[in-house]
């Protein structure tokens, strides 16, 4: 399907514009979404922020477009989802888990 978008108007062409950022956004949350559902509440997880060594935490939270992340030094990062990978077996939390009576 081809647009002709030299035959639109002004009117016409704020519409197209406005429904095209609107797709992409969404898009952008559904890609955002699949990502996150590599994760589950409570997964050990690491990630490396710009500059800083990698941070080892427990994932707390789904947000949006990204999952809060608690890290083991007790610091709250929301990260997005793309840049998470699952910690390695073996590293410690200082998270203890409660169990419902």
């Amino acid at each position: 399907m081809k647009i002709d978008i030299d035959a639109l108007t002004e009117a016409e062409l704020t519409d197209l514009n406005n429904r095209i950022v609107a797709r992409l956004r969404f898009l952008d949350v559904q890609r955002a979404h699949s990502r996150m559902l590599a994760f589950r509440i409570g997964d050990r997880v690491a990630f490396q922020p710009d500059d800083q060594p990698q941070l080892i935490g427990t994932l707390t939270r789904y947000n949006r477009k990204s999952v809060t992340v608690i890290t083991d030094s007790g610091q709250r990062w929301n990260v997005s989802p793309s840049v998470l990978r699952k910690a390695e077996r073996g590293t410690v939390s200082n998270v203890i888990p409660i169990r419902k009576a």
